[in-house]
């Protein structure tokens, strides 16, 4: 075979390859450029807050009643239902009342026969007044009418208390509710004897505990007393030392501190041996939602209210230990910004430093986002990028 005829076929087929690689490359459009990622910006919430402190704490009732007989008998009758809500004067048990309807009849009747004494002694003695002393009537026996008379007053007044005990003793055989709340379960069934009066061995037949307002009870240690009260008004006559710092509380199961309350005792002394000191708020509590014994969690200011700026958790973006927020420019270009974070107040993240009220921030779209990318923002508000009910406030 001739050698230059082979090589030169194989450059021959070479060109023609190359040729119609060219053709194709020539004959097909290059590919368009994709589109800038949607995103959507808002300015960041400004808004005064001031730094809190959270502790755990647990409710108890404003009213907490021991519902006791206070005469002995037999139990006739409850008008509960075990668990309900009870108001002020409702009844709830009764105690056969028999004995003392009897009772208070026989003291009657013995008030009655004192009363009879009573107005024979005063007839005799108005008789004796009438007469000469020493001529008709001896001296011994006007003081002895007289002596009469006062006795018989003094047995209509003796009887008088006895007919008052006795309608009190049969008043106290219908237990009412003393406060208003929800009462608990009935601790003694119908037909048991009860025993009732004064003395500590007396009979328990249910508890009451208040509903609303209801009480929260947490403790604060000796530096963090003294510095809520700097920050609050200086009022020592109250019974919270003038600590009118704003409170807030969540539930277990809240994501945020939602209920507001106010504080309204703190404890005279420090604990010498836990170095804290007892303090005391009152929440509405209308829909008995608060129950007495619940654990919850407390917000209380420890500085005073500032201005702050506010955005999204979904806003923020985490470069190993630094967090940033995505600022868009006046050329739509996305750039972060490094900040410092702070807490987290009605659903927003509180941004301390390295923020501008001015700023663009991403608070939608953030994963389609690069650094030094074009976007394309839709403008909207901190408020609307939340879920319904997350924050009240406007951009």
């Amino acid at each position: 075979m001739n050698t230059p005829k082979v090589v030169k076929l194989a450059v021959m087929i070479g060109i023609a390859f190359s040729l119609a690689a060219c053709g194709q490359s020539q004959s097909q459009p290059q590919a368009a450029a994709p589109p800038p990622p949607q995103v959507t910006v808002a300015k960041p919430v400004s808004k005064m807050i001031a730094d809190q402190d959270e502790y755990v704490g647990r409710f108890v009732a404003v009213e907490s009643v021991e519902v006791r007989a206070r005469v002995p008998g037999y139990l006739e009758a409850i008008h509960f239902q075990d668990g309900q809500k009870v108001s002020k004067g409702d009844l709830l048990f009764t105690i056969d009342r028999r004995p003392f309807q009897t009772a208070l009849a026989q003291a009657q009747a013995s008030l009655a026969q004192a009363k009879a004494n009573l107005a024979f002694a005063q007839t005799d003695l108005a008789r004796a007044q009438g007469v000469a002393i020493g001529s008709v009537i001896t001296q011994q026996t006007f003081d002895q009418r007289t002596q009469a008379k006062r006795v018989a007053e003094a047995s209509v007044a003796a009887q008088e208390s006895a007919v008052n005990q006795a309608a009190l003793d049969l008043e106290f055989t219908e237990l009412r509710a003393p406060v208003s709340g929800r009462i608990g379960d009935r601790r003694v069934s119908v037909g048991n004897l009860v025993t009732g009066g004064t003395s500590g061995n007396t009979s328990l037949l249910a508890t009451i505990e208040s509903i609303d307002p209801i009480r929260f009870e947490f403790t604060l240690d000796e530096a963090s007393f003294l510095r809520y009260g700097s920050v609050a008004s200086d009022n020592a006559d109250e019974a919270n030392r003038g600590l009118n710092v704003p409170i807030k509380l969540k539930l277990i199961n809240e994501p945020a501190f939602s209920h507001k309350g106010k504080m309204d005792f703190v404890d005279n002394a420090i604990d010498r041996s836990t170095g804290t000191i007892r303090a005391r708020a009152v929440f509405a509590n209308p829909k008995g939602k608060f129950t007495p014994g619940m654990f919850a969690r407390i917000q209380v200011a420890a500085t005073a209210p500032s201005e702050a700026l506010l955005v999204p958790e979904a806003a923020v973006g985490a470069e190993q230990v630094r967090k940033f927020v995505f600022v868009v420019d006046t050329e739509n270009v996305a750039r972060p910004k490094y900040v410092t974070l702070g807490p987290v107040v009605d659903g927003l993240r509180v941004i301390t430093q390295g923020l501008a009220p001015d700023d663009n921030i991403i608070v939608n779209g953030l994963m389609r986002v690069r650094p030094g990318v074009k976007v394309a923002p839709q403008r909207s508000s901190i408020a609307s990028a939340l879920p319904a009910g997350a924050f009240a406030g406007t951009n």
